[in-house]
């Protein structure tokens, strides 16, 4: 999912708290679990742990620290209507569909590569957005043309800089023609992209379809994360 999440093991499903908060958890018991694991997946771990972001998203009861980007994208833009209906592309672990929920959506669905555990409020469907059909099934779960699509869409990179650049490109391309194709007159589109990548063909397709195309940087986003989020507003 997010850039922010581990790089090889985000894949995991991360289950919300079920008790107690974040600062009452033992710092102790964690690390001794992280002994056993890499080196990368300790480091991670001592990140998350010592994130203001990821405690709070602990504390409150959201699956991931990424709930709190939407939240602030939210904030500013005023995305998320009560009533309306949202479609959340690569969905895992479910943190966006818990705002989308929160925030008075009526109609709400995810979909994902990953098993995501059940949202209440929200459909979740395990499958590959880009396999034929699927598109249909997210539209046939929200009843309608979606006022807000969300991206949160990643790969796992493979450390060639061009072939990453090329597949990160493509999923906001993927998910940008679903937005423009299906989004209501008037509808938004949010999508990460990385700085220094060059959407360009996307961002001018972007700025026909809609009267407004923004980037933000929320301060719940990494600041050594090149992680970025493409803001479309109103579509035409």
């Amino acid at each position: 999912m997010s850039e922010d999440e581990k790089p090889q093991e985000r894949r995991r499903m991360v289950r919300p708290p079920t008790g107690g908060t974040a600062a009452g958890r033992s710092m102790g018991t964690k690390m001794k679990t992280a002994d056993t694991k890499s080196m990368s997946s300790q480091q991670w771990i001592k990140r998350q742990l010592s994130d203001k972001w990821s405690e709070r998203a602990r504390a409150e009861g959201w699956r991931s620290r990424a709930a709190f980007k939407l939240i602030e994208i939210d904030d500013r833009f005023h995305l998320i209507k009560r009533g309306s209906r949202v479609i959340d592309l690569g969905a895992a672990p479910g943190g966006w569909l818990q705002v989308a929920v929160d925030r008075g959506a009526a109609a709400v669905a995810g979909v994902d590569l990953l098993m995501i555990e059940p949202v209440p409020g929200a459909t979740v469907i395990q499958a590959d957005f880009t396999h034929p059909g699927v598109d249909q099934q997210l539209l046939d779960a929200i009843g309608g043309p979606p006022d807000l699509v969300l991206s949160d869409m990643a790969h796992n990179t493979v450390g060639h800089r061009q072939t990453d650049h090329l597949k990160i490109i493509a999923l906001i391309e993927i998910a940008a023609d679903f937005a423009i194709r299906t989004l209501r007159p008037g509808g938004n589109f949010v999508s990460k992209n990385f700085q220094g990548g060059d959407a360009g063909g996307v961002l001018a397709r972007l700025r026909d379809e809609f009267e407004t195309v923004k980037y933000v940087k929320p301060e719940s986003s990494r600041k050594n994360s090149a992680e970025v989020f493409l803001v479309a507003l109103n579509k035409r």
